[in-house]
């Protein structure tokens, strides 16, 4: 395909852990300190480090690494990172500036986005089947290997500094062949270029196998969870957790209409019930499906698929954008549609309604239909 030739142009040149147990770099080499963890991303992003790590950045194989990630992070802030962020302060101010956790389902390793959107959230929380994987101590490895575990991965992150989301395919292939493994080291490398400070990682056992990570750098220290987990099916001890730390801010991008048939019902209907605001392009929760009591303001163009995603047309959704006037244009690619003028987000909003009378709150407040 087109887009992947272009991605691979951009970057590239020449047992299961108990839980809640911290995670801890290999031993360094003696007499010297180990890299912390905060050193090991910013090597990893391509930027300058102190420590133990310093004197590998005058490697050729490093330098010609940092330089790939600053061209292509230049890039990214240009076409989406700043776009993003002022088209948020122009039309949901609240919601860019709100601390309710966020949810991020069939997100991968896709911390970027999250943070471009909801910027102040206390908790991210991120949900894909990737695997989580690992980041040793890079002062223990061969430079030949290194050099190796760099380049790959620059191309498994190739698809979403090009354009708006992973190609899954490329992502694990690239990260299950090196020492730097999963969906770890690319958190490492986003949290970094955020200009976050990463303090603490731990591995997590429930509500499924899962890794939390405590950064600062904000107005308050934050927390990013990504957990490894299954969304198809109705509820689960995984959406059980979640709800615990709602209402909260909900983001869905590239989500492979997943939730346009019965198979993912259980998060789709997460939330429904458990979002204020529900920022998606068309792969997220079809049109259809929103209830009563929800208003969806619709922004850019609608673009029909093709291929394998041609069956998920909505034809009340081309309606909206048929109208005179159409919805306002988005100013930045989003969804798959890699171009900026194809660009399609819908923002939901769950209105407040009156409360209802004692006698008639069997359960838990929820939207009416």
């Amino acid at each position: 395909m087109t887009f992947r030739v272009l991605a691979v142009l951009l970057l590239t040149s020449a047992s299961y852990p108990s839980p809640a147990r911290t995670f801890a770099q290999n031993s360094p080499t003696v007499g010297q300190p180990a890299a912390t963890l905060d050193e090991t991303a910013r090597f990893l992003a391509g930027m300058p480090v102190t420590g133990a790590l310093e004197p590998l950045t005058h490697d050729p194989a490093r330098q010609e690494h940092a330089q790939a990630m600053n061209d292509a992070w230049t890039k990214k802030e240009h076409h989406q990172i700043w776009p993003i962020r002022q088209w948020m302060q122009a039309n949901a101010p609240q919601y860019h500036r709100s601390t309710d956790t966020t949810f991020y389902m069939f997100s991968g390793p896709d911390f970027l986005y999250a943070s471009i959107f909801f910027p102040l959230s206390s908790n991210y929380i991120l949900a894909g089947l990737e695997p989580i994987g690992n980041v040793p101590d890079l002062t223990q490895i061969r430079p030949e290997v290194l050099q190796a575990d760099l380049i790959s991965l620059r191309n498994s992150m190739n698809s979403i500094l090009r354009f708006q989301y992973f190609i899954t395919k490329e992502m694990r292939t690239d990260l299950g062949r090196g020492n730097i493994s999963g969906t770890l080291p690319i958190l490492y490398v986003f949290l970094s270029r955020l200009g976050y400070t990463i303090v603490d990682v731990t591995h997590l056992g429930t509500p499924a196998e899962g890794v939390k990570i405590t950064f600062s750098g904000g107005e308050q220290p934050q927390s990013l969870y990504y957990f490894k987990t299954d969304l198809s099916g109705g509820n689960s001890a995984f959406l059980r957790w979640c709800a615990t730390r709602g209402p909260g801010l909900s983001l869905l991008k590239a989500a492979s209409f997943l939730m346009h048939g019965d198979g993912f019902y259980g998060v789709r209907n997460f939330l429904l019930q458990n979002s204020r605001v529900i920022i998606q392009d068309d792969s997220g929760i079809p049109l259809r499906a929103f209830p009563k009591g929800w208003k969806v303001n619709c922004y850019g163009r609608y673009v029909p698929h093709k291929d394998e995603f041609q069956k998920y047309y909505q034809p009340d959704l081309a309606a909206i954008y048929a109208q005179n006037p159409a919805p306002p244009p988005l100013g930045f690619a989003f969804g798959y549609h890699w171009q900026k003028d194809d660009g399609l987000l819908m923002l939901a909003t769950a209105e407040a309604l009156p409360a209802l009378p004692i006698e008639e709150q069997p359960q838990k407040a929820r939207v009416r239909k």
